[in-house]
């Protein structure tokens, strides 16, 4: 509210949600296309610092072992030393690119709705004031929503649960009997580290892992692409590429499951006070419960407009919102990869140019 009691709202072009590589890479074809942050767009951040996700990222995951880190657009990744942390190597990155491009990102702001507004346009509410936009990128990624699975009696554990989102490092585990509950490559790189100084590791999955020899080419990652970009355009949740393409053999790998680490069992049917238990009578007694079990989008403040499909998701035509063309989502899905975020950023700029073209050529004149 001003000093009058009327609320003010600050009326822009677009409002793209997000800091993450997809946010970035559509702030900066906004700004090589010729608006201007601040006066024609506004990139909101929920963040405390530059680095997207990355900043959240624990210590042991050096930029050596982050595969397939694509650079943002206009401004190449160079000199990063691969024992680094990545946290630190991607969030400096970033910091730099949003400084180089003067993208003026405002930060830390939370976007609690999207809603209709008044004159076509979308109301987006956030903790600093509210926007009327007339599009919206969003790119809010998956790092605020860990799913966690229920199981029979998990409120009964008296040891300790947390999910990748809260992985501390492996020395936190240090002596520990550990569970390691998820198959895709955080479950095998957690369960890896705490192996070398846990008392005892076990490993689950909902399904037997898939290993793929070989290289992985563009033809391979066009397919696995396709095969998540179907589940988005007919409506449902999307999967992570990952969960097509499978689990890279590497040296690392391989070492492991000759040591028996990579030794999955099926999943357990409940979890007991000390431990967890299968129907078959085993049991295994843990002190932890590490829940790598992957995130779901970010998406709720969306709710409003009412964009989700019976399937559980939001129907999209390459980024662009079926039930509304004025919301593009980027890193959503297909895009969801770094080289796909940047793809999906130039995008959605293309798309919302041509919208907001026809607004102004249908917009009557004094």
């Amino acid at each position: 509210m001003n000093d009058f009691g009327f609320e003010a709202v600050r009326t822009v072009d677009v409002v793209v949600i997000g800091a993450g590589q997809a946010g970035l890479s559509a702030a900066f074809h906004l700004r090589r296309s010729g608006l201007e942050p601040d006066r024609d767009f506004v990139v909101l951040d929920h963040a405390p610092d530059p680095g997207g996700a990355w900043q959240f990222r624990w210590p042991s995951l050096t930029y050596g072992k982050v595969h397939g880190m694509h650079a943002l657009p206009g401004m190449e990744l160079t000199g990063a030393d691969p024992a680094c942390p990545s946290s630190e190597v991607i969030g400096a990155y970033f910091d730099t690119y949003e400084r180089t491009f003067d993208l003026r990102i405002h930060r830390p702001v939370d976007v609690t709705a999207v809603r209709e507004g008044e004159d076509g346009r979308l109301r987006v509410e956030t903790s600093e004031g509210v926007y009327a936009t007339r599009a919206l990128i969003n790119a809010t990624g998956t790092w605020d929503r860990p799913f966690w699975p229920r199981y029979p009696g998990q409120e009964t554990f008296r040891g300790r649960q947390l999910h990748t989102a809260g992985y501390p490092g492996p020395e936190a585990f240090a002596g520990q009997r550990v569970l390691v509950v998820g198959g895709g490559a955080s479950g095998t790189q957690h369960l890896m580290e705490i192996a070398e100084v846990a008392a005892e590791t076990t490993w689950v999955t909902r399904r037997e892992p898939v290993w793929r020899e070989g290289s992985f080419g563009e033809a391979e990652g066009r397919a696995a692409v396709a095969l998540v970009e179907d589940r988005v355009r007919r409506g449902l949740p999307p999967q992570s590429v990952v969960s097509v393409t499978g689990l890279p053999l590497n040296d690392a790998i391989r070492a492991a499951r000759e040591r028996g680490i990579l030794d999955r069992l099926p999943m357990f049917d409940r979890i007991t006070p000390t431990g967890v238990a299968w129907d078959d009578g085993r049991t295994v007694d843990v002190d932890v419960i590490l829940w790598a079990t992957g995130f779901r989008a970010a998406i709720d403040h969306l709710a409003p407009l009412r964009l989700r499909e019976s399937g559980g998701g939001i129907r999209v035509e390459g980024t662009r919102a079926v039930r509304d063309e004025r919301v593009h989502l980027v890193g959503y899905g297909p895009s969801a990869s770094t080289i796909g975020a940047n793809r999906a950023g130039r995008a959605a700029v293309s798309d919302i140019r041509r919208l907001l073209r026809r607004e102004r050529v249908a917009a009557p004149t004094g």
